[in-house]
């Protein structure tokens, strides 16, 4: 893969590493990476660095790094999770949170507010409350408009850019989880497999994009497992219309393959992971939209 040109495009709110001439018709994204954790943010929190950090999918993105040289755009959040969640509609949020009455289209009855983790989230993975205090609607509207945002309008761009080069376009979102349920998840306490694959119970991408993973991670000897504990979230809802030709598929990595979870830190095993998704990258490549579509 050496001498792959990469064109980088960087701001406060996303990176993009693209390929110079794309030849795959992919995107992959990781929105839970980030690690920009911004002084006025922390200043909020009532909690310290590293329990924020553990909301974080942390890593992900340095697993599917091999994405730009094998020819499609990787496109990474550099706002934290626990700042403001790409992975929700743009107002799920807790009224209990806010010291004033939210707007009327604000969503504060999903099962994501419920469980504390809406757009702003009120916990971390623990169910550690990550304020002190009420916020100000005008914060989460902020947050909003210069972050969530633009983290969408670019990963619109991208998809749509790749539909209209190839005529069909896949999305892999990818994630990771704890090795453990945690207190506000549906399978507390309960050890989690190695990967599971969520494509919204079979609506957000052809049959083939999802086997074509499952039969490549199988293969090297991990468990997985589809749309249990998790079936996909905003973005594989949202972006995932097969009859559009954009098929949209998401992966969580077992963090305790990888990483010291309490730490966050790197294991030696990521490098391994590293390698594997570079099969696996390739591996999807080797897909048409014509078998999608079937």
């Amino acid at each position: 893969m050496a001498g792959i040109s990469t064109v980088i495009e960087r701001n406060e709110v996303y990176e993009l590493r693209a390929p110079a001439r794309q030849t795959l018709a992919g995107v992959f994204a990781s929105p839970h990476s980030g690690t920009d954790y911004r002084p006025e943010f922390l200043t909020q929190s009532r909690l310290d660095p590293i329990t924020l950090r553990r909301s974080e999918d942390a890593f992900v993105d340095e697993i599917f790094a091999a994405a730009p040289e094998r020819g499609a755009p990787l496109l990474k959040a550099l706002f934290p999770r626990a700042f403001i969640d790409p992975n929700r509609e743009p107002w799920e949020l807790d009224a209990a949170m806010f010291a004033e009455p939210l707007p009327n289209y604000v969503n504060s009855r999903s099962p994501r507010v419920a469980a504390g983790l809406g757009t702003i989230a009120r916990v971390v993975a623990n169910g550690e409350e990550i304020y002190g205090h009420k916020l100000d609607f005008t914060e989460a509207a902020r947050r909003v408009d210069r972050y969530y945002r633009p983290y969408h309008a670019a990963l619109n761009t991208v998809i749509e850019r790749t539909r209209e080069r190839f005529g069909w376009c896949f999305l892999i979102d990818c994630h990771s989880m704890p090795s453990v349920g945690g207190p506000m998840d549906r399978d507390p306490g309960m050890p989690r497999v190695d990967f599971v694959l969520g494509d919204c119970h079979g609506v957000s991408c052809g049959a083939a994009l999802v086997e074509t993973v499952e039969a490549y991670i199988a293969g090297l000897g991990y468990v997985v497992t589809r749309n249990i504990p998790y079936a996909g979230g905003y973005v594989t809802r949202t972006y995932g219309r097969p009859e559009r030709g954009v098929h949209a598929l998401q992966i969580e990595i077992n963090r305790a393959l990888y990483m010291d979870e309490e730490r966050v830190e790197r294991r030696p095993r990521l490098e391994r992971l590293v390698v594997e998704m570079d099969g696996l990258i390739q591996a999807i490549g080797t897909l048409d939209g014509t078998e999608l579509a079937a």
